[in-house]
Order: C-alpha cells, then structure tokens, then sequence
C-alpha cells in the first residue's frame, strides 16, 4: 500500500460551494447517491478538510458569501 498523496488546489469560491455540496451530500443515504462505499471515506475526508479550512462556514454571512461565490463561479463557465 502506498502512502503517497494527492494535493488538490480550489479558489475559496470553488471550496466554498463544494463544500456545501458535500455537506448536503453526506446529509442524505450516501448509499442511494455513492454506490461504492469505498468513496465514502474520501467524501468524509474532503469535506472535514474544508470544514477547517473554511472559517466563513460558521459566519453569519455564510448563506450570502455562498450566493456570490455561486454566481461568480457560474460566470467563469
């Protein structure tokens, strides 16, 4: 087994909506949605990643700071 590991690089729009996303993602039956339990712990791992990295999730703002990165993420397609 391998002990090498992958770095990922996100704006902070970028983490802030996936992050969202992964939050309601593990909020629901991941078995309905993720048919390979193999990629729960991953899925886990990503989003407490973010949580750390995130202090803005636990602002009061947060709902606001989520719809502005959304729309200027959608900007860039």
């Amino acid at each position: 087994m391998s002990d090498d590991q992958v770095t990922i690089k996100l704006t902070s729009d970028e983490a802030l909506v996936l992050s969202h996303w992964l939050e309601n993602l593990q909020m629901t039956d991941l078995s309905r949605v993720v048919d390979d339990p193999a990629v729960w712990a991953p899925i886990h791992r990503i989003a407490g990643t973010l949580d750390k990295a995130l202090p803005e999730l636990f602002g009061p703002d947060y709902a606001q700071r989520l719809e502005a990165a959304r729309r200027r993420l959608q900007r860039e397609d």
